[in-house]
């Protein structure tokens, strides 16, 4: 059976071959490139990968090492390797046969690969985004649930609320003052454990967000704010997630999300393979819904290597059928 460890705090989850021979020779690779050395690490990669033709670590960061040197047709090869010797999709093969215009053109996210992706990153989360890439997410979402509530002329104060996708709880922190009860769920472990430090939450899961939302539903749960911070960008269709969260929602709740966006009527992967939305697309998903556009607006969420990165902060709501259970 495969293994799986840490090679350390920044370098990749590495997934053995089973092989002790070819799991040096991958080690030994990846010590080539990190010395800035990629011709000699493709070279030992291929190596490996004869030795052990499933090993879908290695053809991974064979693909990476050919893309970098501008081996298109080599990188896309390796790439099919590994997708095809890793079924779950934990190394992300098919998001970047995607970048690179093969296969299927935005293909969902598997729940192993986002998992092992923010796993990896929770110990350093909030200072990369808050000192690095200037993220202000629960900001603008906040000013956007507060805009809302001034025009539908709402106590901005929420019975209950969910964060979906809470993270580390950034949200959750700009939030909690306004909700009597907040809960949070994210696919990451480690994720959990960070907001579960910062004692916000009156209850917190970890776990698949359709998941979560059908259990919610079948449980006739409901809250008056569902908030989703820098959530959507890893998911390709935002339909049936909005959908799902407007059954959780009271009637004349709140939904508030952010999303990146480019001016495209659809969905497309970005280099940085994270989703971005077009509005059109935004504005379909919202009424298959049936939910009430309050407000669409563009906004710099985050920044990338300096550079601001188009977005757009969305609320929404249900209709108030019956009287709204925000509390006094």
């Amino acid at each position: 059976m495969p293994c799986e460890h840490t090679m350390s705090d920044t370098g990749p989850l590495f997934v053995s071959s089973g092989d002790i021979i070819a799991d040096r020779r991958y080690k030994w690779a990846i010590d080539q490139a990190a010395r800035g050395d990629f011709v000699a690490a493709a070279d030992i990669l291929a190596q490996t990968v004869e030795l052990a033709p499933d090993f879908a670590t290695a053809w991974f960061a064979l693909g990476a090492i050919r893309d970098r040197l501008g081996d298109r047709a080599g990188a896309i090869a390796a790439f099919a390797k590994t997708r095809d010797a890793d079924p779950g999709d934990y190394h992300g093969a098919r998001l970047q046969l995607a970048r690179l215009g093969s296969g299927e053109a935005t293909p969902a996210m598997s729940q192993a690969y986002v998992r092992r992706l923010f796993d990896q990153y929770a110990a350093r989360f909030d200072t990369a985004l808050t000192e690095r890439l200037a993220y202000r997410g629960p900001a603008v979402l906040r000013e956007a649930v507060e805009q809302t509530a001034r025009v539908a002329q709402r106590p901005l104060r929420f019975a209950a609320m969910l964060d979906l996708g809470c993270g580390t709880g950034l949200a959750g922190a700009a939030f909690a003052p306004l909700a009597d009860r907040l809960v949070g769920v994210d696919l990451s472990p480690a994720m959990v454990a960070q907001a579960e430090s910062k004692q916000l939450y009156d209850h917190l899961t970890t776990g698949e967000l359709g998941a979560f939302l059908r259990e919610a539903i079948d449980k006739d749960q409901r809250y008056d704010l569902v908030v989703a911070a820098d959530v959507f960008v890893y998911v390709n269709d935002l339909a049936p997630i909005l959908t799902m969260a407007a059954k959780v929602m009271a009637p004349g709740g709140v939904l508030a999300f952010t999303v990146e966006t480019y001016p495209g009527e659809g969905v497309k992967l970005l280099e940085t393979l994270r989703y971005a939305h077009g509005e059109p697309c935004v504005r379909r998903a919202l009424a298959e819904a049936n939910l009430t556009t309050a407000s669409i607006a563009k906004a710099a969420v985050r920044s990338e290597k300096g550079v601001p990165v188009d977005s757009l902060v969305v609320a929404a709501s249900t209709p108030p059928h019956a009287p709204i259970t925000f509390s006094g």
